[in-house]
């Protein structure tokens, strides 16, 4: 059975950092695409950023461009999202999603597997 568990989420002033990760057990996805989305509330979820297979090919949406940073440690089964500069706008619970293959998957349905999400909350 397949498991993502978020967690590094918090309240944060606005310009602080946090550091989620997101842990991955019964499956191995190193060759596979690890993402991140937010979900604010009354909102959709959206896409904030991917990695496919170790070492490279990240991809981010544009409003956390220069201030998140994807990355994952395969032999851990675990990806991370460094956020830096942080904004109100960033509040949301953050979700991490695993889609099987090398794909530049920025939609919620290109994705099989799903944390439960961590809130991350920035205030003014």
């Amino acid at each position: 059975q397949v498991q993502l568990v978020e967690s590094g989420g918090g309240l944060v002033q606005a310009g602080g950092s946090l550091r989620l990760s997101c842990a991955a057990s019964g499956r191995t996805f190193s060759r596979d695409t690890m993402g991140w989305f937010r979900q604010a509330p009354g909102k959709e979820r959206e896409f904030v950023a991917n990695i496919r297979r170790s070492g490279g090919y990240t991809y981010y949406t544009d409003s956390v461009k220069g201030r998140f940073t994807i990355s994952r440690d395969d032999a851990k089964n675990t990806v991370y999202l460094q956020m830096n500069s942080l904004k109100p706008e960033d509040t949301a619970v953050y979700y991490c999603a695993a889609r099987l293959g090398v794909v530049l998957a920025t939609e919620t349905s290109d994705y099989n597997y799903w944390g439960q999400g961590t809130q991350v909350t920035v205030s003014s």
